[in-house]
C-alpha cells in the first residue's frame, strides 16, 4: 500500500486530486487540513466510509503533528495543497496568507526533511515532496510571450508573494538538505467544487439568481484557463516520473480574457436554465472598480511538461466549462450550504489531530 500525506485535501484542487486518486487501487491518502473557511468537508462526503481515506482535521504549521502523521502512516510522498488563495482577501489581510503559505511551508518542509532522512535508503530513494504553486509568482505579461520554468518571479499581489516564498524555500531544502522535492506553478482552475467567491461559481450563481455580474475594470484581464481534472492528472504524472528538485508549468492552453469567461457562462445558462422573457444573462454584466495590482495577463508555456512527461490537457475550454456549469446546476445543495455557511458546522470522522 502507497501512502501520501496530501495537505488541503478538503479544498477546490486538494479535493478534486483525492477524490480522483483514490480511484486507483494500492493508494492510501491521509488528508490533513486546517478546514478554514474554504476547506469544505462535503466535498469529501464520497469518501467517508472508504477506508483508503484517513481525514486529519489539522494545521500543517503544527509540525508535531506531521511529524506523527509521516511516522505513524510511514508516508511514501507529501503533496502541499495548502494555501490560501484568494487574491482579494490576501489584499485585506496578508497576514494569514504568509502565516500559512510561508510559515505553514516551512513547518511542513522541516517535517518532511525529517522524516525522508530517518527511512531507509530504499524508502530515501522513492519519497517525494510536491508543492503546488501558481504561475501567479511571475507576476504579469504583455500581449505577447508566456511563462516559462526560468522565468524571473516578480510577484504582484501579498498572495502571489506568499506563494513566490513558499517556492524558494522548496527550492532551498532540495538544494540544501537533498530533499527530493517536485514543484509544479498552474494556471487558473476552474471546476467542480471551487469555492464560489472565484470567478467562473460566482458568476454561474449569480447569473442563475438573475443578479448583476461584477467584472473588473474593462474586463480585458487575460488568464489561462485549466480544468481541475486536467491538473490532477497532471500532477500524478509529475508525481510519478518528474526530475528530483524542477519545476513544472501546467497550463491549458486556453487564454480568455475574464469577459469572454462570463459571457461563455451566460451563454450556456441561457441554453440550459432561460431567464423570464427571453432575457439575455449577458445584461447583467457590471464593470466594476479595478482591483489594486490586477495582474493584465498570464500564459503558460507547459512544453517542458509535455516534452519530459508527455502531458497535455485533454479539455478546451469550452468543453470543460460546459461541464462545469453542468455540474454546479446538478450540485446546488453544496452550493446553497457554502452560502449559508452550513458546511462549517460538519467536521468528518476519521483520525483526530
Amino acid at each position: 500500500m502507497t501512502t501520501w500525506l496530501v495537505t488541503g485535501g478538503a479544498g477546490f484542487i486538494g479535493g478534486n486530486f483525492v477524490l480522483e486518486a483514490l480511484r486507483q487501487p494500492g493508494l492510501r491518502i491521509v488528508n490533513l487540513d486546517k478546514l478554514t473557511y474554504a476547506g469544505n468537508p462535503d466535498t469529501l462526503a464520497a469518501l467517508r466510509d472508504n477506508p483508503q481515506h484517513v481525514f486529519v482535521h489539522g494545521d500543517i504549521g503544527d509540525g508535531a503533528l506531521v511529524a506523527r502523521l509521516l511516522r505513524e502512516h510511514a508516508v511514501d510522498a507529501v503533496l502541499n495543497f495548502a494555501a490560501e488563495s484568494h487574491v482579494d482577501r490576501s489584499i485585506d489581510g496578508p497576514a494569514e496568507f504568509v502565516h500559512t503559505n510561508v510559515v505553514g511551508t516551512l513547518a511542513l518542509l522541516e517535517a518532511a526533511r525529517d522524516h525522508w532522512k530517518a527511512l531507509p535508503l530504499d524508502k530515501q530513494d522513492g519519497f517525494r515532496f510536491l508543492h503546488v504553486s501558481t504561475d501567479e509568482v511571475y507576476g504579469s505579461l504583455g500581449p505577447l510571450g508566456a511563462f516559462s520554468e526560468t522565468t524571473p518571479y516578480a510577484p504582484n499581489s501579498p498572495y502571489s508573494a506568499s506563494k513566490a516564498a513558499s517556492d524558494h524555500l522548496v527550492r532551498a531544502f532540495h538544494h540544501t538538505y537533498g530533499l527530493p522535492t517536485l514543484t509544479s506553478n498552474c494556471s487558473n482552475n476552474y471546476g467542480p467544487y471551487q469555492f464560489p467567491e472565484k470567478l467562473v461559481p460566482l458568476t454561474i450563481q449569480k447569473a442563475l439568481a438573475g443578479e448583476p455580474l461584477p467584472v473588473y475594470g474593462d474586463g480585458r484581464n487575460v488568464r489561462d484557463w485549466l480544468y481541475v481534472g486536467d491538473h490532477c492528472a497532471a500532477l500524478r504524472r509529475v508525481l510519478e516520473a518528474g526530475r528530483v528538485g524542477e519545476t513544472y508549468n501546467i497550463g491549458g492552453n486556453s487564454e480568455r480574457e475574464n469577459i469572454q469567461v462570463v459571457r461563455g457562462i451566460c451563454a450556456l445558462l441561457d441554453e440550459r436554465r432561460p431567464l423570464p422573457g427571453g432575457k439575455r444573462r449577458e445584461a447583467l454584466i457590471s464593470f466594476v472598480k479595478d482591483r489594486p495590482g490586477h495582474d493584465r495577463r498570464y500564459a503558460i508555456d507547459a512544453g517542458k511538461l509535455k516534452r519530459e512527461l508527455g502531458w497535455a490537457p485533454t479539455h478546451t475550454f469550452e468543453h470543460g466549462l460546459a461541464r462545469t456549469v453542468d455540474w454546479y446546476l446538478e450540485h446546488q445543495p453544496w452550493v446553497r450550504r457554502v452560502l449559508d455557511g452550513s458546511y462549517r458546522m460538519q467536521r468528518l470522522g476519521g483520525a483526530a489531530a
